[in-house]
This record gives structure tokens, C-alpha cells and sequence, in this order.
């Protein structure tokens, strides 16, 4: 579920951006719930974690750009893209990280591929990395790449969609060193990425096309987060 906030005073364009989010949520069958705001004091006052602000700069009581400073010491993360007639204030838009501007009138082509950019810089926000020490140096992993990881003996062997890599280290540090509820202990020497648990039967969960055993004592507690996982994917 994605949650966007639409910040204009007036309410023709108000309207008229909240059916663009809509159209673009059909058209790409996502989740998009969407917050009105009639100016940006209502904004500031009201503000919850939202994904995306779109956010006229003209407005009274507090104008876009000034809610955007107060926001931005509230949420680094949010992805600001104004809409408004005013070029030369818009561009100014990097004093508060604003991904964008589109100027009115508002085109639908415009509009979307302004939220294409939201939505791929959110996307590489959301991206985290765990370095490790390989034979002859180190090596940069995505986690969310990673399928699985095995220990042996000493050894962490990950299994990843760029190849398998052999590090050094303990299986408890690899829990902490990911701190996602993404990733899942499934036995004494496998720790599992939800994300690619493809299958899961007769006590065998089958990850990146690999079978991988899951101890009869966390059968349940495996079967529990993978489904809480799938339920949350869905939304």
C-alpha cells in the first residue's frame, strides 16, 4: 500500500490530482491510498508517514515550499514533487530534496511519469547492503537478493541471485548484520529469505529453485511468518 499525500488550496486541481492517482493505481494495479490537504499548515499539523507528496507551492498560510522544510525535519525519506505554475520557485525544489516538479496545467503524461520517478527512487531507498570478506577481498551484497544462507562449520555460504559467495563468520551474526523480518531461521544452519520461499511442503521449503529443510521444531513458526509475510506482500 502505498499513501499519498495531495496538498493544493484549490479545489478543482485538488480533485483533478487525487483522479490521476486513481487512474495511475488502475492502470498499474497498485494500492494508493491517497490524503487531502487544503494548504500546507494542514499539512505540517496533520502529518502522518506518507510515501509521496504532491504538493502545490502557492498556497496561503504556508506555502508549498515552506511546509516542505518543515516536513523534510519530520521525514528524510518521503519523495516531494511539486505541482504548481510557479518554474521559478519549483526549481528551487533541491533546498528540500523534491524529487521533481510538473507545472499546470497538469497533463496525465506528465503527471505519471513523475510518479514512475517516485516510485523508482523509493524503490532505491528501500535498498540495503550487507559487505562481506571474501577470499581476496570483499564483496557488496543486496540483501533482498539474497536466498538463503548456510553455515559450515566456520563458514557462510550465500546463496544470492548474483552467485554464491564463502565468507567467514557466525550465523547469529548474519541475523543481526540483515535485521529484517524478511529473513527467517528455518534450522540450525539455514537462515531463509521469505521473498523467495517459492514453496513449502512435507517440511522441505523450496528457495531460489533450492530445497531447503526446515527443522520439525519451527515447522509452525515457520509456516506462521511466511504467511504473515505473503498477507503483508499482498496489500
Amino acid at each position: 500500500m502505498l499513501h499519498v499525500a495531495v496538498v493544493e488550496d484549490e479545489t478543482e486541481y485538488r480533485g483533478l490530482i487525487q483522479e490521476m492517482v486513481g487512474r495511475y493505481a488502475k492502470e498499474y494495479d497498485l494500492q494508493i491510498q491517497t490524503t487531502a490537504f487544503p494548504d500546507g499548515r494542514e499539512l505540517v499539523q496533520n502529518y502522518h508517514k506518507f510515501d509521496i507528496l504532491l504538493m502545490d507551492i502557492e498556497m496561503p498560510h504556508l506555502n508549498g515550499m515552506e511546509a516542505a522544510q518543515k516536513i523534510r525535519g519530520l521525514d528524510k525519506e518521503v519523495v516531494i514533487v511539486f505541482i504548481t505554475n510557479m518554474a521559478q520557485y519549483a526549481i528551487k525544489g533541491y533546498l528540500v530534496d523534491a524529487l521533481d516538479y510538473v507545472l499546470k496545467p497538469v497533463s496525465y503524461f506528465a503527471f505519471s511519469q513523475r510518479i514512475d520517478r517516485a516510485l523508482v527512487r523509493m524503490k532505491k531507498r528501500d535498498r540495503k547492503y550487507l559487505t562481506i570478506a571474501v577470499k581476496g577481498g570483499m564483496q557488496k551484497i543486496d540483501i533482498s537478493q539474497i536466498y538463503y544462507v548456510e553455515v559450515q562449520d566456520h563458514d557462510l555460504i550465500y546463496y544470492t541471485a548474483a552467485g554464491k559467495f564463502r565468507s567467514k563468520g557466525t550465523m547469529n551474526e548474519v541475523e543481526d548484520a540483515v535485521h529484517s523480518n524478511t529473513f527467517f531461521r528455518c534450522n540450525r544452519c539455514y537462515l531463509v529469505n521469505l521473498e523467495h520461499v517459492e514453496n513449502f511442503q512435507n517440511g522441505i521449503a523450496t528457495v531460489g529453485g533450492v530445497p531447503v529443510l526446515v527443522s520439525r521444531s519451527r515447522k509452525k513458526a515457520f509456516l506462521d511468518v511466511l504467511n504473515d509475510y505473503m498477507n503483508e506482500v499482498g496489500k
